[in-house]
């Protein structure tokens, strides 16, 4: 599995903000968003501008101990014409992300995941960000697409060494995962309390699996963020383990 590098993530937080802003264009302000039943294609747009500045400010305050105050943020307020708004957020966002480079420390919500708090980190969830959100407008537009490879191989690993063990004990039965995305990798997540481990696929061993998933990548990271994927999830083994694993989460 390739990293992504710093330059990739950069290019790629535009590519997919202009993705669902096409998207958005397409569909219409006031269409219903399949992902987020309770936006309009105008909430998404908002909401992807309001983050993508909040982090513009995260990275702007470098180290801290908590995230920067609404002075410091600023109005993330949608002005005037709401694209030209979106996309001047963006820029603003990758100008920060720019000068910072991939190593200056800052706030993020992830620190029980142990994974970076740098501003590298910070844009590589802003690509998954952005390109999940794509996929949410061209879902709206009734054109969706898969995630791009490089977006889609790197938010699963991404997903589960952030998000996923930031949540806490696994409350349910003890068990192993193997999740196989073919050429975009694979990994062992031993759900167990007191904590959740991720492995690379090639780490665990002879150990037997509770259950395996296997699916495209794009397929299996959008599933991840509850999103209906393109193709399908091909469950073996325990399959109530897997609603458990995607439902545990708190995405908000």
């Amino acid at each position: 599995m390739e990293k992504l590098s710093f330059p990739d993530m950069l290019d790629l937080i535009e590519d997919r903000s202009r993705a669902l802003r096409s998207a958005a264009a397409q569909a219409g302000l006031e269409a219903r968003v399949p992902g987020c039943p309770d936006w309009t294609v105008a909430d998404l747009i908002a909401h992807l501008g309001e983050v993508q500045l909040f982090w513009r400010a995260v990275v702007g305050a470098g180290e801290a101990a908590s995230p920067p105050s609404p002075d410091v943020v600023g109005d993330t307020t949608p002005q005037g014409d709401l694209f030209a708004w979106s996309a001047d957020a963006t820029d603003q966002l990758v100008l920060e992300l720019r000068s910072a480079g991939p190593n200056r420390m800052c706030w993020t919500w992830w620190e029980a995941s142990g994974a970076p708090m740098t501003s590298g980190a910070v844009a590589r969830h802003q690509v998954q960000e952005a390109a999940v959100h794509a996929f949410d407008a061209q879902q709206a537009a009734g054109q969706p697409q898969p995630l791009p490879d490089p977006v889609a191989a790197d938010g699963v690993g991404e997903y589960l060494t952030v998000e996923l063990l930031t949540n806490g004990p696994w409350p349910y039965e003890p068990g192993t995962v193997v999740l196989e995305t073919g050429a975009g990798g694979s990994w062992v997540l031993d759900l167990e309390t007191p904590a959740v481990t991720v492995l690379l696929g090639d780490e665990h061993g002879s150990a037997k699996p509770t259950a395996t998933v296997t699916a495209d990548p794009s397929d299996m990271i959008l599933a991840f963020y509850r999103r209906d994927p393109i193709g399908e999830l091909r469950i073996e083994g325990a399959k109530e383990l897997v609603p458990q694993l995607l439902n545990w989460p708190n995405l908000d």
